[in-house]
């Protein structure tokens, strides 16, 4: 990283310092400042680091994006297609406008039956030491510069808590929106604690208003206790001038269930890191993705699951549709430790190039040191089948139709997976508007 690039955002740090949440207190001023050392020394990843192999983040580096108050007012009439339909008094809606909580487009109370929800600056003022026993503990600055960046710079975000045993039923939005002011950066901060045998759905929809270059760093931290479920939807509906960054660290205990279904489809250049820690008997994760890519987006999409402890499962399943000169990356690493016997782990990515200027680079990664596991991966990439094609075409249907018909069964397996049926219909529309509808 340049040395201008350090500075400006050192510079937006001390600008913004007194505006940050937990100014006044010691210890998070402190917490901050190190992850602000950690970023002067590490900088923003390069090609030259294994993990972004593929992914040039130069532009993010050399353009300086800074943290603004919200200027430009949204309505949830601009966010509406972007959301979940249901009654205002329905369940829990926090959105955060340019990175800083907006209270008046949110709805639902500021608890659970059993837990909190919260933006996380109310929670550092009101609550400073559950938070100061949890920040940074699953994901610290040290890993890479955009979590160190996150971690000095992070203006707000959710804090949700739920009790033991507490199921929340209404789905939790948690929506973030860029306004389109060019230059800008939202830098996100989550930290959401599941305790034993707690259950909850979660919604994380990211929206772009205008072509602006906007940066979007956001940095999740995740804990699954004992029994615990986390459905857990990500949605990335940004602009097509942004740059998104997406890093997700989760840590599970015994029997405990994350799911995660994951769309990428706005952004020029998205990257959505997912890290799993299986630290608990039996515990089961499956991530499911689908990602859209057109003209000259980059889509990454990196995970890594550590299976620590026996019995666990994970399934990893992911699909990528090209088009254009776009560029889809899936890095899937799958560790196995000697611990874990009986583990149970896939992992699986194909992608369906609609173009030849289209391209995917694919690694998915087993590294096991346990002898009583049943583990496996495969990858593909291709191109739309010509007999299926000739198919269509003799049974009637428009080349167009044929294969936007195509099209959609290759991203139908993705999609049925989701159990929400608004989020389903959402995809399948935005699947119809590209593909079928679409000129061709």
């Amino acid at each position: 990283m340049s040395d201008a690039a350090s500075n400006h955002y050192r510079s937006e740090f001390e600008r913004m310092a007194d505006h940050l949440p937990g100014a006044r207190m010691a210890w998070l001023h402190e917490f901050r400042q190190q992850a602000l050392r950690e970023f002067d020394a590490k900088g923003l990843p390069t090609t030259r680091d294994e993990a972004w192999k593929y992914t040039d983040v130069g532009p993010v580096a050399r353009r300086g994006f800074s943290l603004r108050e919200p200027t430009a007012p949204v309505s949830l009439a601009a966010l509406e297609s972007y959301l979940l339909p249901r009654a205002p008094s329905a369940g829990y809606r926090l959105v955060f406008v340019d990175g800083r909580y907006s209270r008046a487009l949110s709805s639902g109370p500021d608890h659970t039956h059993g837990g909190q929800i919260k933006s996380l600056a109310e929670a550092i003022e009101h609550s400073p030491d559950l938070i100061k026993d949890r920040l940074g503990g699953l994901a610290d600055a040290t890993t890479q510069g955009f979590a160190a960046l996150n971690s000095a710079l992070f203006s707000d975000g959710v804090y949700l808590h739920l009790d033991s045993g507490t199921a929340v039923v209404e789905p939790i939005e948690l929506v973030y929106v860029a306004s389109g002011e060019a230059a800008t950066t939202a830098q996100l901060r989550n930290l959401i604690i599941a305790e034993d045998n707690s259950r909850a759905t979660i919604i994380e929809t990211y929206i772009g208003l205008g072509d602006a270059p906007l940066l979007t760093n956001a940095l999740s931290e995740i804990s699954l206790g004992d029994g615990a479920e986390i459905e857990h939807y990500q949605m990335e509906h940004e602009a097509a001038g942004s740059y998104h960054i997406r890093e997700s660290r989760i840590q599970q205990n015994r029997a405990s269930h994350y799911t995660a279904h994951i769309m990428h489809g706005g952004a020029r250049l998205a990257r959505n890191e997912i890290r799993v820690a299986l630290d608990g008997e039996d515990a089961q994760c499956i991530l499911n993705g689908l990602y859209l890519g057109r003209a000259r987006q980059h889509l990454d999409i990196y995970t890594w699951i550590d299976h620590r402890q026996p019995g666990g499962t994970s399934r990893q399943f992911f699909k990528g549709i090209l088009e254009g000169h776009a560029r889809g990356v899936f890095s899937g690493r799958t560790v196995v430790h000697p611990a874990a016997q009986k583990t149970d782990a896939q992992q699986i990515n194909h992608n369906l190039l609609l173009s030849d200027e289209a391209e995917a680079d694919s690694r998915p990664q087993l590294e096991i040191y346990a002898d009583d596991v049943k583990c496996a991966h495969g990858a593909t990439v291709g191109q739309l089948d010509p007999d299926a094609l000739f198919y269509l075409r003799s049974r009637g249907l428009s080349e167009h139709d044929a294969h936007a018909l195509l099209i959609h069964a290759f991203a139908s397996d993705v999609i049925q997976r989701m159990t929400l049926e608004p989020l389903r219909k959402q995809l399948e529309q935005t699947m119809s508007a590209r593909f079928l509808h679409a000129s061709t």
